[in-house]
Formats: structure tokens, C-alpha cells, sequence
């Protein structure tokens, strides 16, 4: 089916030029300071920003054993286990054995830690929103005409990853 947007789709479409590098920059740069200005929340505060990043995970996708969690992550185990100690201190995530290996631990969260997860979602989403609101009909609507064509590059980036 070409042109469905499903990587077995793109792979029979015929091969398009490679965008110029200043799109590839600016596309870049723009995520960044989108990324950076909506990372911080009042909610999330006191959490670093891979704190929060591993807390959203263990929501999202736990209960998960350490060592799926790292390469999910993109950690090394020594950085996470520091990372999951904090998070368990304040509350956010407990270790337990996992019944079906006893010699693997389980990341999972606690309710504190979905509440505050849930917090600094609906922070982020409403600044974006708060923004989103401030630009005209046009630019909305090119935004969510783009959506598609960036889900499409999260995907293909997400299969290149190492």
C-alpha cells in the first residue's frame, strides 16, 4: 500500500531528494527549543530531566526489568540504577523481584509517581496548548497538517536507533 506511511509502504515508493541540510537545522533546532521550553514543569520540579524521562517509561510501560529499561532508555545500567534509586527515595518507583526470574528486578511505579507522571503531562500539554492558541487559524492548520509527516520521521528515526 504506498503511500500509507507504514515503513513497509515507504520502502516500495520511489526514493525522493534528500532535503536540503538547513531544513534538517532548523527542524533540529525548533524541536529542541520546543522540547526544552515545555521539559520544565512546576509539577516536576524537583525531578531531573532524566528522572522524568525514566519515570515516564516505568508509567508507560511497566512493570520493566532494568535491563529492558536501559536499552528502551538509552542508559547504561550503572546511570540507571542511580537514576531508579532517587525515584524510589521520593517515593516514585519501588524495585521488586520478578516472579519469573528471581534473579531480575522489576521497575514500577508507585501511585505518587503516576499522579506526579500525570502532573507534568498535563503541565507540558497545557503550556503547548496555551501556545498552540496564540497562533493563527493558518499556522494551526499548517501544524496539523505537518503532524503526519513528523510522525512518519519519529518512526524512521526510532528504527535507525543503534
Amino acid at each position: 500500500m504506498p503511500g500509507t506511511g507504514t515503513p513497509e509502504a515507504r520502502s516500495e515508493v520511489v526514493t525522493r531528494p534528500m532535503p536540503d541540510e538547513d531544513v534538517a537545522v532548523r527542524l533540529r533546532m525548533a524541536i529542541a527549543r520546543l522540547f526544552r521550553r515545555i521539559e520544565r514543569t512546576r509539577a516536576g520540579i524537583a525531578l531531573t530531566p532524566s528522572e522524568t524521562t525514566v519515570l515516564s517509561a516505568v508509567v508507560r510501560q511497566g512493570p520493566l526489568r532494568l535491563s529492558d529499561l536501559a536499552r528502551a532508555e538509552g542508559m547504561n545500567p550503572t546511570m540507571l540504577s542511580r537514576l531508579l534509586r532517587d525515584l524510589e527515595e521520593e517515593g516514585f518507583v519501588r524495585r521488586r523481584t520478578d516472579r519469573a526470574d528471581r534473579r531480575a528486578a522489576l521497575a514500577e511505579a508507585t501511585p505518587a509517581g503516576r499522579r506526579l507522571h500525570e502532573k507534568i503531562r498535563t503541565e507540558r500539554s497545557d503550556a503547548l496548548s496555551s501556545a498552540l492558541a496564540q497562533l493563527s487559524v493558518d499556522e494551526q492548520g499548517a501544524l496539523r497538517a505537518g503532524l503526519p509527516v513528523l510522525e512518519i520521521l519519529a518512526d524512521e528515526l526510532k528504527a535507525r536507533r543503534p
